[in-house]
């Protein structure tokens, strides 16, 4: 699968019971765009593991389930220790289109970003016709107004799990510093944005449908309001009121 030029790129996909759906998100994902793909499993119980290999993927395995966060920290770390100078974040879940992973990875090459973010949100019909919830959508719609006011950015989708990093973003910011659950994806951001990495976003066609990995509303109420502990925790630590080790650059 290689690419031309200079730069080693590679999708980590953290997974987790995706094996009715890792087939269409490779068969989608253009030939050649990346040099490697890893797969983290999260301890599924279903054949993932066994389709992976089968398709010839890098893959690791947890020995229990440890949390979509902690799936990440492992991806990251096999992405830097192979070399990846590009790392693709895509979930095997074929919710995210991942067609444009060559779209996505140019403006990292071209220095325009050190991080991009696939946002499902272009406009609110489009949105609601590809099968979010309504209370994703306002839920998503009033955290991410309240992100951009306090972040001082125009991202128009903070909640999304399509993302481009570039090799530097990911040795700088202390990930394994943040939580095991979903609330890693806030943290990881606003860590961004701390350190002064340049973020942009693109508009990537989604799918909801069973097969695709989403949590209920108890879990999002949750999630929404862990996402405003970290912005409290993004002031504190701007204001010098409280050093807080997820800002803590790595060494």
């Amino acid at each position: 699968m290689g690419k031309p030029g200079k730069q080693k790129t590679i999708v980590v996909m953290p997974a987790y019971n995706a094996a009715q759906t890792l087939k269409k998100t490779l068969d989608d994902l253009p030939q050649g765009c990346v040099d490697e793909i890893i797969l983290v499993d999260d301890f599924s119980t279903d054949n993932t593991v066994e389709l992976a290999r089968e398709m010839g993927l890098v893959v690791l395995t947890h020995d229990r389930n440890m949390g979509y966060g902690a799936n990440q920290k492992t991806c990251y770390d096999e992405a830097l220790k192979r070399g990846a100078d590009i790392v693709i974040m895509l979930h095997p879940d074929y919710q995210y289109d991942s067609r444009l992973v060559p779209y996505m990875v140019g403006f990292i090459e071209k220095g325009i970003c050190d991080v991009i973010l696939g946002s499902r949100i272009r406009t609110r019909k489009e949105t609601l016709e590809c099968g979010m919830p309504i209370y994703k959508y306002i839920s998503n719609r009033l955290l991410t107004i309240m992100e951009n006011m306090v972040l001082g950015q125009n991202i128009s989708d903070f909640h999304t799990g399509f993302r481009v990093y570039r090799r530097e973003v990911l040795q700088t910011i202390p990930y394994h510093s943040n939580s095991d659950d979903f609330v890693f994806d806030t943290e990881f951001l606003v860590q961004a944005v701390y350190f002064n990495f340049k973020l942009g976003d693109v508009p990537v066609p989604v799918r909801y449908m069973d097969e695709a990995s989403s949590i209920n509303f108890k879990r999002s109420l949750k999630y929404g309001m862990e996402t405003l502990g970290v912005l409290m925790r993004f002031i504190l630590q701007k204001l010098s009121m409280k050093a807080d080790p997820i800002f803590r650059q790595r060494p």
